[in-house]
This record gives C-alpha cells, structure tokens and sequence, in this order.
C-alpha cells in the first residue's frame, strides 16, 4: 500500500471522529464558529512543538516559507474555515452520517478545482464519475420528512463541498512550494502554520461578534482539546498526503470516511437512516470508487 493511501485513511478517521465530537459540541453551548475554533486552539502548539522535534531528529533542515507557500496556505486557512462552520450547522439539521455524506461533494468538485488552479487533467471517464456523484448528492437533497428538492440542508452542504475543495487544492498548492522532501515534515510545518493563522483570524471573529462563545470555548476544554488532538492526526496526515499526491485522490481514498461515519452515527448517536438515504449514499460510493481508480 502506498505511504500516500495510508495517510488518507489515517485522516479520514480521525476526521470522522473530530466531526462527531464537534456536532455534541456544537448541540451543546458552542456556536458552529466556536466548536470550529475548538479544532485550532490547542493543535497548533502542539503541531509547531512536533514538527520542531521531527526535524532535529531527522537532521533535516527547517523549511523556507515562501511568499507562495504563504499565499497557498492562508488562503486554504480561510476556505476550511468557512467549510466547517457550513458542515457544523449542517449537522443542526440532518444525521450525522448524512451530514458527512454532503460534505463529500468536496470529491468530485476537488477534481474540478485542481484543474482550474493547478492544471490537473480529469480524463472523460473521471468526469462520468463525477456526474454520478452529483446523482448520489441529489438524491440525498430532500430531508427525511419529505420538502422541496432544493431545501436549507442542501445548499449548505453543497456549499461546504465548494469551500473544502478549494481548501484541498490550495492546501497541495502550499504542500508544493514548501518542497521539503519529506511528506511528515511538509505536513508539520503546514499544519503549525495554518492552524495558527486560524486560531487569530476566527478568534477576531469570535471577539467582534460571539464574545461569549471563547469563554464558552475554555468553560469546555476537555471535549475541546479531544477537538484539537483529532484536528491534528487528520490535518497532519491530509497535509502529508497532500504532498505526495494529487488532491482529487487523497480526498477519493479518504472516502472511507463515509464508512467511519455510519459506523459513528449508529454507535455514537443512535441514527437511522432512510432506504432514500441509504442509496444515495450507495450511489455516491460508486462514484467515490470509480474516482479512486482514476490515477
């Protein structure tokens, strides 16, 4: 198995897990920018602290961050923050694992994005396999209790598809510049920097308009730095991913993560799920299986 794939599925499940502790933080006192926040307090120390120590015992020299490797990873900075806060109100609405499942439209419009910024080709049976993914979220578009197809829910997760996208391709633009050589390393580095800049930028955003809710943040710091730790495996590991492969398949293997989810939800939350839901998530598999071939 390629070290790329391994890190892909690492994330995935530790995304699955930091998913599900922020829906309880978010059904609890934390708004969905403060249980967002939750992820970045803790884990960037801890990143820069890990980081420094694996390259002094690698001998491995400390990593030049360029005005391009800035530019990449701030802008993917804001992007994911906006993606979580969208997925996190998502999870108000719908079960956890439908929540997750919106989410990954984040797969097929990866491809679409990567393309545009970076220049990475989709063949003709790749964009097939896209199309079939939009089949599966469309599918998965009417709440349980029936409505109209275009609802809340939807476009929320559609728009969460959107902004992890172009976190994805943004975050593989910084892991390029940074070119260490060495994908544990990109992925520390990346992750300290990152993280950091999202702790200030949505602490800013807390303090002008939900001041409460970083005392709130504190008043929970156990489930917090639960947060924060799994924040750390994932992005790490997505970082590191990043660096060795095409963004599109990373996020196509971390497709596992649909099969974390369930398990999570029928577990942890004692979800069920609609026959209507079951196969658009059925359908959207088949499409995450068939991008996965596609390298």
């Amino acid at each position: 198995m390629e070290l790329w794939v391994i890190f892909s599925i690492a994330a995935a499940f530790a995304q699955t897990l930091r998913f599900a502790l922020q829906k309880v933080l978010a059904g609890g006192a934390l708004s969905p920018a403060a249980a967002t926040w939750a992820r970045f307090l803790w884990s960037w120390p801890l990143a820069l602290v890990l980081a420094v120590a694996y390259a002094r015992a690698t001998q491995a020299n400390w990593p030049e961050l360029t005005g391009e490797f800035l530019a990449f990873g701030l802008a993917g900075g804001v992007f994911q923050i906006l993606a979580t806060i969208c997925t996190v109100s998502l999870f108000k609405q719908r079960a956890f694992a439908v929540g997750i499942t919106f989410k990954k439209t984040e797969v097929m419009l990866t491809a679409l994005v990567g393309f545009i910024l970076l220049g990475d080709a989709i063949p003709a049976w790749g964009a097939a396999a896209i199309a079939l993914g939009f089949v599966g979220v469309l599918l998965l578009s009417d709440p349980p209790e029936g409505g109209s197809l275009f609802n809340r829910a939807a476009g929320i997760g559609l728009l969460s598809g959107v902004l992890f996208a172009l976190s994805a391709v943004t975050y593989r633009g910084a892991a390029l510049a940074l070119d260490t050589g060495d994908p544990v390393l990109t992925g520390g580095v990346t992750l300290a920097v990152v993280a950091a800049w999202q702790t200030l930028i949505l602490a800013v955003w807390l303090v002008w308009k939900e001041p409460g809710q970083i005392r709130a943040t504190f008043r929970a710091w156990r489930p917090t730095m639960a947060v924060s730790l799994f924040s750390l495996i994932g992005s790490w590991s997505w970082f590191a991913a990043f660096s060795l492969m095409n963004a599109a398949y990373v996020f196509a293997v971390g497709q596992v993560e649909l099969i974390f989810s369930l398990i999570v939800g029928w577990l942890w939350f004692g979800e069920k799920l609609t026959t209507r839901e079951l196969l658009g998530m059925g359908v959207l598999a088949a499409s995450i299986l068939a991008i996965a071939f596609i390298g």
